[in-house]
């Protein structure tokens, strides 16, 4: 199996303070449940429960994502992403990220693959194996990043990148084999 570590990459370009990331839904390594599946896959595009700990003192916002580097792409496959969450923020409740959830007042959540401003949930096609889930929060240094009205998942993690103090990430895993 292919074990890339997009975030792990990341890390050799500029050092990031540890922030530590759990849920309630699962832990890190682990099967991510039905619920944090696809509705295709049997699931309910739930996002999962998440909360974060470690932030700078410094931390004016957060940002928040869920990429799949396993997808059969390519270049992966974004979930999720969101920024601009206020900096009083430590944990989102289980669905706040869906369609139809409550995310805190002033987040942005931008389109994922699916053009969907919500979280959609795992859906490795049969065949390929076991997909890792990376879910990852940023404590940024600024309140607001400045992104174009279309920007994608990739430009949030370009900008997010330069403006991050300390990020922690959580690792699901799903397979439809």
């Amino acid at each position: 199996m292919f074990s890339y570590d997009p975030y792990a990459e990341l890390a050799t370009l500029r050092e990031f303070a540890p922030m530590t990331l759990t849920s309630d839904d699962f832990a890190g390594g682990e099967p991510m449940p039905k619920a944090q599946w696809g509705a295709a896959g049997g699931g309910e595009d739930r996002s999962p429960q998440l909360a974060w700990t470690g932030a700078p003192p410094e931390t004016k916002s957060f940002a928040i994502s869920c990429f799949d580097p396993d997808a059969p792409t390519g270049s992966g496959f974004w979930h999720w992403a969101a920024y601009d969450l206020p900096a009083g923020a430590s944990s989102l409740a289980a669905g706040a990220g869906s369609a139809g959830g409550r995310m805190p007042a002033g987040t942005v959540t931008l389109p994922n693959e699916r053009r969907l401003t919500s979280f959609i949930g795992a859906g490795p096609p049969p065949g390929t194996g076991v997909h890792r889930y990376f879910f990852v929060v940023d404590a940024l240094d600024v309140e607001h990043l400045e992104l174009p009205e279309d920007a994608t998942p990739a430009i949030l993690g370009f900008n997010r990148h330069f403006h991050s103090l300390a990020r922690g990430v959580l690792v699901g895993t799903a397979t439809a084999d």
